[in-house]
């Protein structure tokens, strides 16, 4: 009954959830195959935006397209073009070619704002992207913490000082991990195209594990089950921690399982479930960002109670 809408993956998940009904209602309103005249402003505005691509092997890699203000035009309601390339040295590169699905989120830490498009890549020039807009949807500001933003050096300098390759997580991840409220994951779901969305907690809701191993909580949202849903078809996922004071990237990519309940769930305060994620491999990306953010306060969401 909502096929249109949602695929497969996120009816089983919505079903399983007793929202599938409700969310067959919603989901024509809210999810939309055009941008609405607010959300193209939004994004032509911003210095910065979330990606989620898959590289060949079909593995998910988050990441950043970055440059200034304008770097992101919306010439009509179904495109969007970015003058910028991807980050040299950047794993999600990979999945950055013309026909390749494309997983966007534009997020603005300041006011909280964010909205997300997904669609395919129709050109990648030395110029930069062009995308064909395939799905959009608001999001609210649940979880996101406050931070502002500067400049440090040019937009266009987006090249790592360093590039450190992992398959297990050292001591320096760990420490950005222990310390993180903010994760972003990219996710896919074969045919249905890529994603990308935003994860936010108290400093140190994703737990490690093991040196493989993190457990990601998720707690209530806008019922769509995206995320969960690309992973009931593609079980792989990538996630990106980003160092906001030093402008570094820890991208990670591996595969994740649904932990629907269970005594892991006790220690995850306030989550309704959570996910288990396996590094297969990833990258830390150092001094690579020409921004840096300052804290300014907790989402309250995130607030003691």
């Amino acid at each position: 009954m909502n096929a249109q809408t949602f695929h497969a993956g996120e009816v089983a998940v919505q079903a399983r959830l007793g929202v599938a009904e409700r969310m067959a209602e919603i989901g024509p309103r809210v999810v939309r195959d055009h941008m609405p005249e607010q959300h193209q402003r939004f994004y032509e505005q911003l210095p910065f935006m979330l990606a989620g691509s898959v590289d060949p092997a079909g593995r998910p890699w988050a990441t950043l397209l970055v440059g200034p203000p304008g770097f992101v035009q919306a010439p009509d309601a179904s495109h969007l073009t970015f003058a910028a390339m991807p980050i040299p040295g950047d794993p999600a590169a990979a999945g950055m070619t013309p026909g390749a699905s494309l997983g966007l989120l534009g997020i603005e830490l300041h006011t909280r704002r964010r909205n997300r498009v997904n669609g395919k890549l129709v050109a990648v020039e030395a110029s930069g992207l062009r995308l064909q807009v395939e799905q959009t949807v608001g999001n609210c500001p649940q979880y996101i913490q406050g931070r502002e933003v500067d400049w440090v050096r040019d937009a266009a300098d987006t090249r790592p000082r360093a590039i450190e390759r992992m398959t297990e997580l050292g001591d320096d991840a760990a420490w950005l991990i222990a310390a993180a409220d903010t994760v972003f994951v990219a996710t896919h779901a074969g045919g249905a195209g890529a994603d990308v969305s935003h994860r936010g907690g108290p400093a140190g809701f994703v737990m490690q594990e093991d040196e493989r191993t993190l457990l990601v909580p998720d707690y209530s949202g806008n019922r769509m089950f995206m995320t969960l849903g690309n992973l009931q078809i593609d079980g792989r996922a990538g996630l990106l921690f980003i160092d906001f004071e030093r402008g570094d990237l820890l991208t990670l990519t591996g595969r994740a399982e649904i932990v629907w309940d269970g005594p892991e769930l006790a220690a995850l305060d306030d989550a309704e479930r959570a996910w288990r994620f396996q590094l297969d491999e990833g990258y830390w990306l150092r001094d690579v960002l020409p921004l840096r953010w300052r804290f300014r306060d907790w989402a309250r969401e995130n607030l003691p109670a």
